[in-house]
């Protein structure tokens, strides 16, 4: 059921301003770093779904999507829709340190007179394609990009990172038969599959099963590409793959993830989804290396 990936990666590897190599997994740790530190000091919730998804946005953004940082309006810029809106940390995070968000607007993301929502809002200049509040509409917007992408014979690409409790949202599925019908491989669909959602395991929400999802989008004809979702190099080389496929169909990435992953105490805990740690909680420790220098 499912695709697996293979373990055999080839290494991604970034160059500093100071000309050192780093991987791919050394800056998402850093950007995890980033995420906790700005949203601790800033009192902002959403902490948890915001570091699942980092691997998933740092492979996008460091190594396989095409766009210009200094000029965030470039036509053929690949589109990336954030359809988990509330999960847009990691997502400021990264634009951030990529140049394209001025830095002091991440400094003060959720303090007044901040620019940046709880959740994500359109602002195309600082790498924000769509407003992603409401769940379930991410999806829509990103197939109706691809389609008229293909329609105009353009060459970007559209990506849509989405939530595993999103597919609880009709408007996804009327979305997916539209991209299905209409042969959109010009479109990429990543689902942070944390297995959570905003109160409870989505297992105890809808679901029967932790694979449901899976056997669903394979009954539209789909095959899910299922990848370790906090191994970067994993996602980069799924991501590549399905972005220079020739078949005729969206493809779709389950990034198997961990809601709240490299923090201790939050990890897989679901009253996690909107509450800020206190140092105490904090003090339980990263599964990461958060002193990494980059």
């Amino acid at each position: 059921m499912g695709i697996e990936i293979s373990s055999q990666t080839c290494k991604f590897y970034l160059k500093t301003s100071m000309d050192k190599k780093i991987s791919l997994q050394e800056k998402a740790n850093y950007i995890r770093e980033e995420i906790i530190r700005v949203a601790v000091s800033n009192g902002a919730g959403h902490i948890a779904p915001s570091l699942s998804c980092v691997d998933i946005l740092v492979s996008l953004y460091y190594a396989c999507m095409s766009f210009r940082a200094d000029d965030p309006l470039w036509e053929d810029r690949d589109r990336l829709i954030f359809s988990k809106g509330h999960g847009c940390y990691a997502l400021y995070a990264i634009l951030a340190d990529k140049g394209i968000l001025p830095r002091q607007e991440w400094e003060c993301f959720y303090k007044e007179g901040s620019t940046l929502s709880g959740c994500v809002e359109r602002r195309v200049e600082y790498g924000l394609e769509a407003g992603c509040g409401s769940l379930g509409h991410g999806l829509p917007i990103a197939v109706g990009l691809a389609f008229g992408g293909k329609l105009q014979k353009k060459r970007f690409h559209t990506f849509c990172v989405s939530g595993d409790g999103e597919f609880q949202e009709g408007t996804t599925w009327e979305a997916l038969q539209f991209a299905v019908k209409h042969q959109l491989n010009n479109l990429t669909i990543i689902v942070d599959f944390n297995r959570l959602q905003a109160m409870d395991f989505i297992v105890n929400v809808l679901d029967k099963e932790e694979r449901d999802l899976i056997k669903r989008l394979e009954g539209f004809g789909l095959l899910p590409i299922i990848a370790p979702g906090h191994d970067s190099e994993q996602i980069a080389e799924a991501i590549k793959k399905t972005k220079v496929s020739s078949g005729s169909s969206p493809k779709v990435i389950i990034a198997e993830t961990i809601k709240g992953f490299g923090l201790k105490c939050m990890e897989n805990v679901p009253r996690f989804h909107f509450r800020v740690p206190t140092n105490e909680e904090l003090s339980l420790g990263r599964t990461y290396n958060k002193n990494a220098k980059l």
